[in-house]
């Protein structure tokens, strides 16, 4: 009896014991991780080729777009060309019916003919008046009028014979001819249709000059519109080939502003040689203009640029503006640790204007107790270009240093710094 008396109290001890030793580790764990400050993300500095370019959409043409229309009305009575039909300079590709202009011309003829009978009419009796006006026969009244109307029969053919010029150009319009050489992408009109030109030109073709050489005209927002300068190598594809990448170049910027919905752009002329016939008119080509290339560059994430740390206070595990300690560190002029690479791999670019200087953040020292974050340790470096993704770096950091680009919060100081959120989602920095 006593035997199994000291027995349950061995067991009850050794329960104690364990109970205080997972009150006693809770604890610590609840301590430091309230201590604990924020983690911190990092990314190495490397060396890469950094392109910095310009995006746009533009669609491609021609070089040469002619629109053949007819300066006459009429109805179609031939057609002799259709779509994607060679067609060679003045070339017939269309015929209105000319009856009407037949009638037309030979009744202008007819009023030549007219008025010149009347000439010759008016031609004897001026005449005859000047001979007895000079035998004091007539009066000189008589003579004055027989002179004019001489002068009116002379006007009036020169009348009816414009009259007859404008009819036979009115008859040779009906013909329709290629104006340049090229191809047919587009033809509007059908045999039988009529052809109204009263108001204004019908277009009833439209003939590419040559479709081995193209153009696009991308439209570039006037923020991006300073870097664009001719003789810029472009990149661009289009929906038909997703995976190859067509080459051009920047040929004329357009100093014409274009307005859509309160957005200024700039067309961008891009000339494109399309000696393998695979684009198109018409097809949208996504563009990318390269403004500017570095070789062997030390690049960051611009993530590392957007940083900026946010502390714990220890009192209340409310995150704060204020930066973790520290000074800032300047790699200007080469000075310092992070100040030895400065304008590596130069050369590939024209002279620039002198690069901002940007603050970026790096990983410092432990805390004392070595339980917490290590700080925040700001930087100023001198940046270069940047694809969207990296930036280059020109002064202030070296290959192979560490550059925050984010960090996590713990759970319980999220949880206070922030006010609930009645949209969902948590706090983000």
């Amino acid at each position: 009896m006593a035997r199994n008396k000291g027995f349950s109290l061995t067991k009850w001890v050794f329960f104690l014991v364990i109970i205080a030793a997972l009150a006693g580790g809770g604890f610590w764990y609840w301590k430091n991780s309230a201590d604990k400050g924020p983690d911190y993300k990092t990314a190495p500095v490397s060396i890469t080729n950094l392109i910095q370019a310009v995006t746009a959409t533009g669609q491609l043409n021609p070089l040469t777009n002619v629109q053949v229309g007819s300066q006459v009305s009429g109805i179609i009575t031939n057609i002799y060309v259709d779509f994607n039909s060679p067609v060679t300079n003045h070339q017939v590709i269309a015929q209105l019916d000319p009856a009407t202009y037949k009638a037309i011309v030979a009744q202008a003829r007819a009023d030549v003919a007219s008025a010149k009978a009347a000439l010759e009419l008016a031609q004897a009796e001026a005449e005859r008046s000047k001979t007895l006006n000079a035998a004091k026969i007539v009066a000189q009244s008589e003579y004055d009028t027989a002179e004019a109307t001489l002068h009116q029969a002379e006007a009036s053919v020169m009348m009816k014979e414009a009259s007859l010029q404008q009819a036979e150009a009115n008859l040779a319009y009906t013909t329709i001819y290629a104006p340049v050489d090229g191809i047919v992408i587009s033809r509007n009109v059908d045999v039988g249709q009529t052809v109204a030109a009263s108001l204004s030109t019908p277009t009833l073709f439209m003939i590419a000059n040559d479709l081995t050489k193209m153009q696009i005209d991308a439209l570039i927002s006037e923020a991006d519109i300073g870097g664009i300068e001719t003789n810029q190598t472009v990149n661009f594809s289009v929906d038909a080939f997703p995976t190859r990448t067509f080459r051009g170049v920047v040929w004329q910027v357009r100093n014409a502003p274009i307005t859509n919905q309160n957005v200024i752009t700039y067309d961008a002329v891009i000339r494109v040689d399309n000696s393998d016939m695979k684009l198109r008119p018409g097809m949208t080509a996504n563009v990318s203009i390269i403004t500017a290339e570095k070789h062997n560059a030390l690049k960051i994430p611009n993530a590392a640029l957007r940083f900026h740390p946010a502390e714990l206070d220890p009192k209340n595990g409310v995150a704060s503006a204020d930066p973790a300690g520290g000074q800032f560190r300047s790699g200007a002029g080469g000075g310092g640790e992070r100040g030895g690479r400065s304008g590596e791999g130069g050369g590939d670019r024209p002279k620039q204007r002198r690069s901002p200087m940007r603050t970026i953040y790096v990983p410092g020292e432990k805390g004392p107790d070595g339980g917490k974050s290590e700080t925040a340790i700001p930087v100023q470096i001198r940046t270069g270009i940047s694809d969207g993704v990296s930036t280059e770096v020109v002064e202030g950091l070296k290959e192979g240093d560490l550059v925050i680009v984010g960090q996590n919060l713990p759970a319980n100081a999220s949880s206070q710094s922030a006010p609930a959120n009645p949209f969902g989602g948590g706090r983000r920095f």
